[in-house]
């Protein structure tokens, strides 16, 4: 019996050599492909890889799918980010774009992300309908089929799509300004997609884990504070970074640190770039953020008259809003945000080169920034806690949820449960709890807010005591 391949909140993933083999990627390829050929007419796919192991073998194994079934094909030259492939996606107005890439899952991973021609995530109902076609066994003879071939014949063409985003870059940012503020600021890479593209985007920059190595020296390329401490380390040792800006594996997750080696969370990051680009840019549209946000951004976004919606988690259901409406931002607890007067796509460094614009042009350090956000929200802390722990209890915090087993966490009493996606309970305006299964990885994941960084922790702490006991 074939393994069952699913689809999780953004693209199948996969252990390498285990599930994730020549054989299955093949399988996804063929549906992949299938799925093209009925909703084209003259369908086309760009392919391309990030900096994990074997991205080049799996990228050349869905080449040769594509090829066989008369698609045209554009593949990445070298290692690209995701936002590079979406970015192409658009520009060659490709029926799908396909990137091979775990994202920010641990260096054993690997995945196959779908974007579709309007530069991002592939719908949930189109992914569903590339799912229920993947056929149980490759019937393909991979080795008959000749790229080089397929590249004198013009099937295949290598695009070099680093160049490609540079130069969209350079069109859409003031990076004289940035280069001339003054500002010292650093780049981590995680050992991810982002390294290089950044090194031409602003070379004056201090860069760190930029080198190309596929096992991301054992840590999973996810920017969040626990897997960033050398950044922390390297920004205090310095004693002299404005601001440090990290991407995970495939470049479009952001992580942000200010001068003082503090992380600065997603949510904060959300709430900065809807002020700058309101406040300051006199931009305007609709505000959509992931059920996991924090409730501050309905709250500034009321401050400027915007509409704020709010969806499940996994970009690809804010992408599909970004599409039919008019957005301003697009955004999820994990570091994935989207802008108007780019693609509807994550990209941790346009995000990241957005904050050095305002702290260039505004003349003002990230936290006073903040502080500006503060006086209309209020200050606030967010943490987010992945448990690591066995399915059957998993499964058993599950049901007692799904139940309203849990009335209170500790000293912590629900006043409000909403149920959009996982479980988020309320215990006064300013602190919450939530309580969700990853989509693609076997964790279990607690997320808080609180007026200090002290409770938060205390509130995580009650909660896993409550709920694993």
């Amino acid at each position: 019996m074939a393994q069952k391949i699913k689809f999780g909140t953004d693209g199948w993933r996969a252990i390498i050599a285990d599930e994730f083999t020549v054989e299955n990627v093949a399988r996804v390829a063929i549906a992949t492909g299938n799925w093209t050929k009925q909703n084209y007419e003259k369908p086309s796919i760009v392919i391309g890889h990030d900096c994990r192991f074997a991205g080049e073998l799996f990228v050349e194994t869905a080449v040769k799918v594509f090829l066989s079934q008369g698609i045209q094909v554009k593949m990445a030259k070298g290692f690209v980010s995701t936002p590079m492939i979406s970015l192409a996606a658009n520009q060659f107005n490709c029926g799908i774009g396909v990137v091979i890439t775990a994202s920010h899952n641990p260096p054993a991973y690997n995945g196959f992300k779908l974007k579709a021609y309007f530069g991002g995530p592939l719908s949930p109902a189109h992914v569903q309908e590339v799912e229920d076609i993947i056929p149980e066994t490759n019937t393909l003879d991979l080795n008959s089929i000749s790229l080089k071939d397929a590249i004198a014949s013009g099937q295949l063409e290598i695009v070099d799509l680093e160049t490609r985003y540079v130069d969209h870059v350079k069109a859409n940012f003031d990076l004289d300004a940035i280069k001339n503020s003054g500002l010292r600021l650093a780049y981590d890479a995680m050992y991810g997609a982002g390294q290089n593209a950044m090194k031409r985007i602003l070379p004056e920059t201090h860069f760190l884990h930029c080198e190309h190595n596929p096992s991301f020296y054992g840590q999973a390329p996810e920017p969040i504070a626990k897997n960033l401490q050398e950044l922390a380390n390297f920004i205090i040792a310095d004693g002299h970074i404005d601001c440090a800006l990290a991407t995970d594996g495939d470049a479009d997750r952001i992580g942000l640190y200010n001068g003082k080696g503090e992380f600065v969370d997603s949510h904060h990051i959300i709430l900065l770039l809807i002020h700058y680009m309101v406040k300051y840019k006199h931009m305007s549209g609709k505000v959509v953020t992931a059920f996991s946000c924090t409730p501050r951004i309905e709250k500034l976004a009321a401050h400027y008259g915007l509409e704020h919606i709010t969806t499940k988690i996994g970009f690809k259901e804010i992408a599909t809003i970004m599409v039919e409406q008019d957005v301003l931002l697009g955004g999820e607890e994990s570091g994935g945000i989207a802008t108007k007067g780019h693609i509807p796509e994550r990209d941790g460094i346009w995000m990241g080169l957005i904050i050095w614009e305002f702290m260039a042009k505004s003349g003002k350090s990230l936290d006073e920034l903040i502080d500006e956000v503060y006086e209309i929200v209020g200050e606030f802390k967010f943490e987010r806690n992945d448990l690591h722990i066995t399915e059957s209890l998993k499964q058993s915090i599950i049901a007692n949820c799904n139940n309203n087993v849990y009335t209170h966490f500790g000293d912590y009493k629900i006043r409000e449960v909403k149920t959009i996606d996982g479980w988020k309970y309320f215990f006064d305006d300013e602190r919450w709890l939530m309580i969700r299964a990853s989509g693609t990885e076997p964790v279990l994941r607690t997320y808080a807010e609180a007026p200090t960084l002290e409770e938060v922790r205390k509130i995580l702490k009650m909660t896993e005591e409550t709920i694993c006991k």
